[in-house]
């Protein structure tokens, strides 16, 4: 019973890890499609 236990316990950490990995990773993207698309300001407008 203690190992089944143990077994999805492992199952559930890798499982939460991979699903932080992928937050940050499209974190990062965005903030990085943020800066490349960012709009020219014009001199004359305020």
């Amino acid at each position: 019973m203690l190992e089944n236990f143990l077994i999805s316990l492992e199952i559930m950490v890798k499982g939460m890890v991979g699903i932080f990995v992928v937050i940050a990773i499209l974190t990062l993207l965005v903030m990085l499609m943020g800066k490349i698309s960012k709009p020219e300001k014009k001199e004359d407008e305020q």
